[in-house]
This record gives C-alpha cells, structure tokens and sequence, in this order.
C-alpha cells in the first residue's frame, strides 16, 4: 500500500482514482496481512523518527524535494522503483550522495497478489539489479506496492537479503490535498520511533503533481524541531548509523 492501498501504476490511474481513500474492507485486508506477514513498522533509537518516500526516483519532484530535505538538514530513506530508476539512473545516485538512505520498492508498481510467485521474485530481483547498477550498493530495505506482502514476496525477501518495512505515519500524500494537510496528517502521529509514508512521484498515484509533498516538508521539520525528533535515515533510527 505505497499510498495507504494505494498508489498506482498510471495505467490502471482511473481504476484507483475511485479508490483514492481506502475502505474500510481495503483497511482490514492490510491489517489482516501485515499480522500474516510481520515486518518492520517503526524504529527503535530513541528522539528520532523516519521521513520516507515511495514511487521514485522522479525527474519533476525528487530534485526539489532533495533540495527541501537539504534545507531543513533532514535525512530520509527513498524507496525506488526499478521502472523509475531507468527512466533516470542518475538520481538514484544522487539521492545517496545528498545524504540519504536508498531501498527498493520493487521493479514496477505492481500489486502482489496479481502475480504469479516466480513473477513476483523476479520483480524484487529486477529492482534489486537495477538499483544496484544506479548506486553501486545492495540495499537492506524493502517496501512492497500498496504495503501488501504475499506469500511469495515474503519468501523472496528472505531469499533475497531484504528486511520488509511498512510504516506507522502517514501524510496521505497519494490524494490531491494541500502541503498544510500533509503535515498536519503527518504531525498527528509524529512521535519518536515513528516511521512516515510519503511519496515523491505522483506517476501512480490519483494526483497530478507531488509539489505538495515537496512543500510540507519545512512544515513537517518544523515541529519535528518543535518536539525534540531528529528526522534521520531508517537505518539511523533502528541505531545503526
């Protein structure tokens, strides 16, 4: 659910812009699968909390958006998608030279359950491969589309060396709302330990332009500063950087 149930692929953008705001049967469904397949959903050092972005790398948000988390000497972890990432490989890079964490989001924004296993290891693999020619590193993290393991995925995460994350916060960036909403979405639940969802390309999702997201981060550092939160990368805040 990289977008709470949903972003979505620009394909299938008319199908999800109906869905925009999960039902509530679309919230049990996650519910019931993140307790069949556990994986990380806050940090653990205390005084920090986590900013991360889904859907990138995307040539009309991420420079901005880098520019935005520079400014407000915030640290966050992107998750990549393999697709994104060949359209342009070098932003892959950058994201890791300004100073932030790189993880996978898969190859394409695809949901899980619509694949067959081989399918669905071959697409984790794909963006594996493709995120390591863009960054020169293998990265530990790995957020599947639309938050939803299955069996398949889970098993491939394993087998492939990645630790599954999903989130506790969230700006409900994937609708079309303004930088104000976003934050204050965001600061809701803004707490230590908290992992945030937030995404830096709108190509899958209903809205048509992730500006917003780009200007609710001063709104978002601020009281982050306010309440004493270091905003750092996600490996920062499970104590191991």
């Amino acid at each position: 659910m990289s977008c709470a149930s949903g972003c979505c692929a620009r394909g299938s953008a008319a199908r999800r812009a109906s869905e925009a705001v999960p039902s509530f049967q679309q919230q049990l469904k996650t519910v019931e699968r993140w307790q069949r397949f556990p994986a990380r959903e806050r940090g653990d050092a205390p005084g920090r909390a986590v900013l991360t972005f889904d859907d990138g790398p995307d040539p009309d948000v991420t420079p901005a958006l880098l520019d935005a988390l520079e400014a407000e000497g915030v640290r966050a972890t992107f998750f990549l998608l393999g697709e994104q990432m060949m359209r342009v490989p070098s932003l892959a890079g950058e994201i890791r030279r300004r100073g932030h964490e790189v993880a996978l989001h898969g190859y394409e924004h695809v949901e899980h359950d619509q694949l067959w296993p081989g399918q669905t290891r071959d697409d984790l693999a794909r963006g594996l491969g493709t995120l390591q020619a863009s960054t020169g590193i293998s990265p530990r993290w790995y957020r599947p589309p639309y938050g939803l393991l299955s069996e398949a995925s889970f098993k491939a995460c394993s087998d492939l060396g990645f630790e599954p994350v999903y989130w506790s916060a969230w700006g409900c960036d994937w609708e079309t709302v303004s930088a104000e909403r976003i934050a204050e979405l965001v600061e809701r639940d803004l707490a230590e330990g908290e992992i945030v969802l937030l995404h830096d390309s709108a190509r899958y999702a209903p809205r048509e332009d992730a500006t917003p997201t780009v200007e609710a981060i001063p709104l978002i550092a601020a009281r982050a500063r306010e309440r004493g939160i270091a905003l750092v990368t996600l490996s920062e805040a499970v104590g191991e950087r």
